[in-house]
Parts: structure tokens; sequence; C-alpha cells
């Protein structure tokens, strides 16, 4: 019953102090994984003393499971597939030659630094190359942040982990079994790529023909769309582990059937869904801070001290290697190869072996936590000194919303007026046209995006929203 009250209280806590710090932490480029990790040592046995969760707990367990759900679930509804085509070489770049080579390096090194079977060391390799979604999508807000930038980091955090998670499952494979015969390859093969994803479409397009009967007969309420789509990917992951395949890429695909199939699913999603989904995430790193993630700084050795700043310079290197040819400038490249912060999804993982029993993997946690302290110092801190934030002022005596027709704007053009349209549609709203002369504004920065391009103060500024 304590365990419960205590969980209870943090969960409240995060909510709170996530609402009431979110201005700060985006005014100030704060990351907001640190802030909750420290919530979590002064809870922790060492600060206050109410709570203490170790790898065998069952409410860690539970949460994080959850959470890789939602991370993956999270990464596929925020695809933009517009954007993936048109930046299609990007991708590719990133996350084919960037992300499976920088696994495969970090692997390479654990095997000799650290005398690692191969195995684990693949193991290891692909859980530090996964990039932490919560810090990063702090970045990809950032207003600062070149366009370039921001699209090959948002194409990263969409799809890093789902690239990465087959190979965590295949070395566990390997782990448990020491070698696998041709057979029970196939079988894997069948459960990780075959049942899992296709567990996630059956409920993905079944789940949507539902909701589409029910739009159409009664309606349903925006919000509650939302939650709707939380309900599928929970129902996916289940439906997956049912059949025994990979709920996890299960709660993926799902999520790409509904970033496919049903916009207006999707916005609601991330208009309402995501938050909640990122408060979990937030509950999770203060389990991790109270005891679990200082691991890292216990039984340290040269070794794994020289094996985490390759970890860190690994990427660096190979990114601007596999993106120097494709015609970015040389500050966005920097960008995106600086900025690949290990954080939760490193850290959840490789969880997942120690969840499943899989023997000698528990040393390989504490090497993460390491890394991902490591790597909330100097990426995270690194954020903070990354532009500033846009000062605004009100230059409105009234807060209430003008709708103006088409034909209105008109006719200020005729009496000479200054009109300036933004064009502040959702990325999953776009159709590929936009208005002759309109300005393509970030709704989600509208006010600093505008602030900072410096129109004339008597303009009218007409948002195209629809």
């Amino acid at each position: 019953m304590e365990l419960l009250t205590a969980t209870f209280a943090i969960v409240g806590m995060v909510i709170i102090i996530a609402a009431l710090l979110s201005g700060a932490i985006e005014k100030k480029r704060i990351p907001q994984v640190a802030v909750f990790i420290l919530i979590g040592a002064i809870l922790g046995p060492s600060g206050l003393k109410l709570l203490d969760v170790d790898l065998n707990s069952p409410l860690l367990r539970a949460v994080a499971v959850l959470s890789l759900v939602l991370v993956l679930f999270t990464d596929a509804v925020s695809l933009n597939i517009r954007e993936v085509k048109s930046n299609a070489k990007l991708a590719f770049m990133i996350l084919g030659p960037g992300t499976l080579l920088i696994a495969f390096l970090i692997g390479l090194a654990a095997w000799q630094l650290l005398e690692l079977p191969l195995p684990a060391a693949f193991l290891l390799g692909a859980a530090l190359a996964s990039t932490d979604p919560v810090m990063l999508r702090g970045l990809i807000r950032n207003p600062n942040l070149p366009e370039p930038a921001k699209q090959g980091l948002r194409l990263e955090s969409g799809l890093n982990d789902v690239f990465l998670l087959p190979i965590v499952l295949i070395c566990m494979a390997f782990l448990k079994t020491n070698g696998l015969s041709g057979n029970e390859l196939v079988q894997l093969g069948v459960h990780l790529f075959l049942l899992g994803p296709g567990a996630g479409i059956v409920v993905g397009l079944f789940s949507i023909g539902v909701l589409e009967l029910i739009r159409k007969k009664i309606g349903i309420r925006r919000d509650y769309e939302s939650l709707y789509s939380l309900g599928i990917a929970f129902l996916a992951y289940a439906a997956a582990e049912a059949v025994h395949g990979s709920g996890f890429l299960s709660a993926f695909a799902a999520g790409m059937v509904i970033t496919l199939l049903d916009v207006e699913l999707c916005d609601c999603f991330l208009e309402y869904g995501e938050t909640t989904a990122e408060m979990a995430l937030l509950f999770t790193f203060v389990l991790f801070g109270t005891s679990l993630i200082w691991q890292g700084l216990s039984g340290l050795s040269f070794q794994i001290a020289l094996f985490a700043i390759g970890v860190i310079l690994i990427r660096p290197v190979v990114l601007l290697g596999t993106l120097w040819g494709l015609g970015l400038d040389l500050r966005s490249k920097l960008l995106i190869a600086w900025f690949g912060p290990r954080g939760l999804s490193t850290l959840l993982l490789m969880l997942l072996p120690i969840f499943a029993g899989t023997p000698g993997v528990e040393p390989l946690f504490a090497i993460c936590c390491f890394v991902v302290l490591i790597s909330v110092l100097l990426h995270g801190g690194s954020q903070m000194f990354f532009g500033s934030s846009v000062k605004t002022e009100k230059t409105s005596e009234s807060n209430e919303d003008v709708v103006i027709t088409v034909e209105r704007m008109l006719d200020f053009k005729k009496n000479g007026e200054d009109v300036i349209v933004l064009d502040v549609r959702k990325e999953s709203a776009l159709d590929g046209l936009q208005a002759r002369h309109a300005i393509r504004i970030s709704p989600d920065h509208a006010v600093e995006e505008v602030t900072a391009k410096g129109p004339p103060k008597e303009a009218w500024l007409i948002a195209f929203c629809a």
C-alpha cells in the first residue's frame, strides 16, 4: 500500500512539475530529462527515501514496457510521410549508413575494449545508437534550428528506434541459446517481421474502420479520439504478444497505419495524446533517477570511460561522413551530427533483455546508464547554449480571435492595406499547395517565428489554419 501511495504521489508530482516548469524549460532550453532525473534522485534512497526501484521491480517493468510502446507509437504517428518522401535521400543516409554503422562501430568498440561476446557487444551497440525522443523533441521545437537540421533530426527521431529494436531482439535470441539453427532463425524472423507488424496493421485497420463508422453515425469528440489512438497502441501490443510476435513493432505498425490512413486521428493524438505520452516518459525518468541510473557511476574502469568517450564521438564522425555529399549547409551537418542524445530509448532497449532473463546483460545496463548521464550533461547542456528564445510582446489590446473572410482580405488589399498571409497548418494537413506569397509558419512557434521575420507593425497578419 505504501508503494501504491508513493506511486500516485510521484505521478501527480511529475504532472504538476512538468506543467509549472514547461515555460521555463522551453525558454531557457533546460534539459527536461535532467530535471526529472534529479527529481528521482531527491525521492530515492539517497534523498527523501520515498521510493526505491530496482531492476526486478514490477513497477519498473510495467512502466518501461508502457514507455517503449508509447515511444514507438508516437514516433510513427508523428512521422510526416510527405517529408519522408521529399527527403528520402537524407532519411536513407541518416538511418542506413548512419544509424546502422554507428550501432556496428559501437558494438565493435564494446567487443574490443570491454571484451564482450559479439552478441552482447552488438546488443549494447544497438541500444547506444538510439537517440532520446524527449531531448530531441525539445531541440526540434527550437525556432532557431535550421530547417535542414530540423528535418534530419525529426526523421531520425521518428525512425531510429524501429531500425534498432530488431537488432536488440536478435542479439537477445543469440545470447539465450548460444547460437540459432536455420529453422530457429526463420522462426525468429517470422515472429519479428511478420506476426508483430501484421498484428499492428490488422488492429490499426480494424480500429480506423470502426472509428469512421462511428464518426459518420453519431460523431466523436476530438479529445476522445486522442485517447482512442492510445487504445490502439496498447491493443496492438497485446495482440502481437498473444501470437508471439513483437508487441513493440506492432505498436509502431499500428501508428504507421494511422499516419497513412487517418490524418484527423493523427492530428488529434498530436494535440492531446502526445502530451499524455510525454508525461509517461518523464515519469519513467523519475523512476530511473531514484537509484537505477546512478549505477553508471559505480564500477567505473578506464576501459568503460574510454568506451563512453568513443560512443559520444562515433556519431559525429560517422554522420559528418555520410551527410557530406547531400548538399546541406555546414551548420546543419554539424548540428545533426552532434545532437544524438542517449536517454530513455537506450535504457528501455537495454531493459528488454534484462526482463527476458537474458544471461550476462545486467552489467551492460550500468554501462548504458553511465553513457546516458554523460549525454544528458553534454547534449542536454549544449542545447541551453544553442540559440536564445525570441522575446515577444503583446501588440494588441484585445485577446479576441478575429475571423477574416477571403472577401474581406481582398478588400484590405484593394484599399492599399499591407496584408501578409501566414500558412500555420499542421504538417499532416499540408496538401502541397500554398497561397501565393504566403509565409510558411510552424503552428507550435507561430509568434516567435513571425517576430523573428520582423513584419511591418501596421501590416495585417492573416493566419490560414484550415
